[in-house]
């Protein structure tokens, strides 16, 4: 009999509890170390103080997986800086938990001096980042969840193969499509090159994809356009208007986009009757 795949409810609980078991381990370990003057503790008293830390820790720090997975598919930004950045924010509210676990007694809290809170922070600090590190090494960035697998259906009787000719198409796949967000959909008004990226302009948006413009223009000859300047391509049906301020010239794209034209491309566009 075949097993059946798990449902995504079912694959997170087993990820929480994987990782809670992994935290445990963690905690079993700093309480056996004693780290920040923690040894003077008696062994139990330790156990029970860094487990529950690092389970606190695990409930500050494991958004912070997301957080870097978003920032790196949406705004195509290095996920070690944005997951170093997220850390920093995230020991801010695991900083003020410790502090508060650590007041004595429990009933009057009060805001430490500032070289108190500064200092517990980097002991935090170095801690959850050391944690998430070993964390981001071991398992890697989260992979786009797979698509899901159904039950075979019953056997149907043979059917006539369809007409090769009748058939459609399977179109070939185009790197710089696959890489846009499929709500930007794919009418491409412009492309203008940032940086090692290509923003790509549709009617619907605009996106960043890692590619360098001359390769991205070989993947839209499908499209009429130009290359207006160094740094810009425009697909003809997108220029609106012609705007003029001196020698200086720009088009006027959909969206309210202006792409500038080199001087040496003003001719290059009389002649193709752009402008």
């Amino acid at each position: 009999m075949t097993a059946q795949p798990a449902s995504p409810q079912h694959a997170l609980v087993r990820r929480i509890i994987i990782d809670l078991a992994a935290m445990t381990a963690i905690g079993v370990f700093l309480a056996i170390i004693g780290p920040f003057g923690s040894i003077a503790a008696p062994l139990t008293e330790r156990l029970v103080t860094w487990i529950g830390f690092a389970w606190l820790g695990y409930a500050c720090y494991r958004p912070m997986q997301s957080v870097a997975t978003w920032g790196e598919r949406t705004l195509a930004l290095p996920r070690w800086g944005v997951l170093a950045a997220a850390v920093l924010v995230g020991t801010v509210p695991m900083t003020a938990a410790v502090l508060a676990i650590n007041s004595k007694p429990f009933g009057s809290i009060g805001w430490p001096g500032l070289d108190v809170a500064m200092g517990t922070y980097l002991s935090v600090l170095v801690i959850g980042g050391a944690v998430t590190v070993l964390f981001n090494l071991v398992q890697g960035p989260p992979r786009a969840p797979a698509p899901a697998m159904t039950q075979p259906a019953a056997p149907m009787p043979p059917q006539p193969a369809p007409d090769p000719i009748s058939a459609p198409a399977t179109p070939p796949p185009n790197p710089l499509l696959d890489q846009l967000p499929a709500e930007l959909g794919s009418d491409i008004v412009a492309l203008e090159m940032e940086d090692h990226y290509v923003r790509v302009h549709t009617a619907l948006g605009s996106a960043l994809v890692l590619m360098r413009l001359r390769d991205a223009m070989v993947l839209v000859t499908g499209i009429e356009g130009m290359q207006v300047h160094r740094s810009w391509w425009v697909a003809r049906g997108a220029v609106e208007d012609v705007l003029r301020d001196g020698r200086n010239v720009r088009l006027k794209l959909a969206r309210g986009i202006e792409a500038p034209v080199a001087r040496a491309k003003i001719a290059d566009l009389k002649d193709a009757r752009w402008i």
